[in-house]
């Protein structure tokens, strides 16, 4: 036995079954892969069998002891590559896609995340690298300077193959198209493994590299008939009432609609947002069935949906990865159509996702970024300006601005991992347990006191009663890695049905002159906020390619998919493969022609907004005769207009 662990084979078998052991126990204990069923649970068990073999099996072909040395070499890359998946599975509930890897400007700026996120028990996972070094110092003078016969290492090779065409068979079996249709990342890692996803993810992300070489004209026809098909017509109550007032869109960070209305310790989390919700006489429609559609953009993706109607990619962000394409966004409608400014205010780095340069795109007029504030110590926790100096910092610009105005006002405090200064929580933390959770409560009433001290300075400086006022979530801030204190916090079992329900969003919006309606039981999402609001300016949404329609309009359709191509609706909605009651919440056995007609719907809908993606198809598209394409080199955000070496808007040249 001792002699045979000695040899290299008997090394790489070691290195083998410590891989395979670790890979399969933090699948089950890091990841929620939904297993259910034997055949799937086998697979969990499997599919690490394969990668070992491939991966470790090409050091059999070093010479001598070099083999020992590329074998824990490449059981350390593996070991890193599952690891940050660990870490970035914790708050996303995903796993690292190669665009993710590519958005690099953003790691500077989620180091507290990151810290927050990583364990000392994490150390337990380095402890098969560390053994396999102490063996091979032991064991190496036992073995030959001289490479073993190739045909080894290439039956390694083999086996590995053959585990992985017995592993894909299975895993088509059981999940059938699960190649073909990959909008769930967590189906790939649970069928096929981490380190098999991350290949099948490097091979996707060069075959939409290569899609828009091969669009042409042709290709945007079937997306516009799909939308055109998909519009629906304004509300004559609501059509042309907001034409020609202010705009101002706030963003509230990482805020989740079970918030509203939420005591803790008795106390309510959010008054302010409350009072807007529960109070007509304050002018705010509410939409309690509101849901985020972002992916792994998280907050890129919102701006990207909320602004030009399109979804998502499936994989990364398209500020990031599609940030040259060509768009027709609301700033740049607004402009051309009813002669709007626009900006977007955040007390962050210009260069985060990408921003200063995708809104060139998107036909931004002014981008205050950190530049333009005070950034002192004082002033910064976490990703960057804290909300009440953000507010009170950015009312100057926002009094200087052109009118009528189109403003995005992006909040940052509330955001994992929920940090914030002793002197600024007015509430006690919750007590699961759980501190993400715990101090979630602490940053939203921090976020709702600085509304309201914005709310009063837009009173005061006269721009609150000639405005629309329009206030959305971008994106959840619990994820289901913190289902245990969930079901504290709510009170019920977090099934998935539960935590699908949970990513509503708040939607509010004041319209002047409009009375309120209350709270509307609609179901919609952010992909409808674009199309609803140019209704509300007066301008008609059917020129416009947008997947989404007027959340005032009789005519609306009211499902919401998500982006994994789970959808919600009001009677019936579809979450990981299976479809559910949405009232009563229970499993519909025998699902009917109209709920799998709808699930075809939303799959078909995600592909159309994806090929105009990958394809930059917009480019070939021109909305109406008037149309002018974005000129993205009129476009610059440097930093404060009183500084005349960086001046906000290139010349014209």
């Amino acid at each position: 036995m001792k002699k045979l662990i000695s040899s290299k084979l008997g090394f790489f078998a070691v290195a083998l079954v410590l891989f395979w052991v670790k890979t399969y126990l933090i699948y089950k204990y890091e990841f929620s892969l939904g297993v259910s069923g034997v055949m799937q649970e086998f697979l969990l068990f499997f599919n690490p069998l394969s990668s070992g073999l491939i991966f470790l099996g090409l050091a059999l072909f070093a010479k001598g002891r070099k083999a020992g040395i590329w074998m824990i070499i490449i059981d350390a890359i593996l070991s890193f590559i599952l690891y940050a998946n660990v870490v970035f599975y914790r708050f996303n509930s995903d796993f690292i896609t190669i665009p993710t890897m590519l958005q690099t400007d953003n790691f500077g700026s989620i180091g507290g995340s990151i810290a927050d996120l990583a364990k000392w028990s994490d150390l337990l996972y380095s402890i098969d690298i560390i053994f396999l070094i102490g063996l091979f110092v032991f064991i190496r003078k036992n073995w030959s300077v001289q490479r073993i016969q190739l045909r080894k290492p290439f039956l390694v090779i083999a086996a590995g193959v053959l585990a992985f065409t017995i592993n894909l068979g299975l895993a088509e079996a059981d999940r059938p198209q699960l190649l073909e249709r990959t909008f769930d990342r967590n189906y790939l890692v649970k069928y096929l493994g981490a380190f098999n996803f991350t290949i099948y993810d490097a091979v996707q992300s060069a075959k939409t590299s290569t899609r828009r070489v091969l669009a042409d004209s042709s290709d945007i026809t079937k997306v516009e008939n799909y939308t055109k098909s998909k519009y629906a017509k304004p509300n004559e109550k609501y059509f042309g009432k907001g034409k020609g007032k202010n705009i101002i869109k706030i963003h509230l960070e990482s805020f989740q609609s079970f918030l509203i209305d939420y005591k803790l310790h008795g106390e309510e989390v959010t008054p302010f947002l409350n009072s807007l919700v529960n109070d007509q006489e304050k002018g705010f429609t509410y939409f309690n069935n509101f849901f985020h559609q972002t992916e792994q953009g998280k907050t890129a993706d919102a701006e990207l949906i909320l602004d030009t109607s399109l979804y998502g990619l499936p994989q990364g962000s398209a500020f990031v990865t599609k940030g040259n394409n060509t768009y027709q966004a609301l700033p740049a409608i607004l402009d051309q159509e009813q002669n709007y400014t626009s900006s977007v205010f955040h007390g962050d780095g210009k260069s985060f996702w990408n921003r200063d340069e995708v809104y060139k795109h998107l036909g931004i007029n002014e981008f205050y970024h950190e530049d333009f504030y005070d950034m002192s110590e004082e002033n910064v926790i976490n990703y960057g300006l804290k909300d009440k100096p953000f507010f009170e910092q950015s009312m100057p610009y926002l009094e200087d601005m052109e009118q009528p105005f189109y403003a995005h006002m992006m909040t940052l405090t509330h955001h994992h991992p929920y940090l914030i200064d002793e002197e600024d929580a007015t509430i006690d933390p919750a007590e699961t347990g759980d501190g993400s959770v715990d101090r979630y409560f602490q940053t939203a009433r921090y976020l709702d006191e600085s509304l309201e001290e914005f709310f009063e300075d837009l009173k005061e400086k006269g721009l609150y009663e000639d405005s629309i006022i329009m206030i959305y979530g971008d994106h959840y801030g619990i994820s289901d890695n913190h289902n245990r204190a969930m079901e504290e916090i709510t009170g019920e079992e977090i099934t998935p049905m539960k935590n699908a329900d949970l990513q509503r969003v708040p939607f509010m919006i004041r319209i002047p002159g409009v009375e309120s309606e209350g709270t509307k039981e609609t179901y919609a999402g952010q992909i409808d906020v674009m199309p609803t609001l140019l209704h509300i300016l007066g301008i008609d949404a059917k020129d416009y390619i947008q997947f989404g329609t007027d959340m005032f309009s009789k005519d609306h359709k009211e499902f919401v998919p998500f982006r994994n191509g789970n959808f919600m609706a009001p009677e019936f909605s579809y979450v990981d493969g299976k479809y559910y009651d949405s009232e009563t919440k229970e499993v519909i056995e025998e699902p009917t022609d109209e709920m799998k007609e709808m699930h075809d719907t939303v799959m078909k809908e995600l592909e159309l907004s994806d090929e105009v993606l990958y394809g930059d198809l917009l480019r070939f598209y021109t909305p109406n005769e008037d149309w002018e394409p974005i000129d993205e080199s009129k476009y610059f955000y440097g930093g404060p207009k009183n500084d005349p070496k960086t001046d906000t808007k290139a010349e014209e040249e």
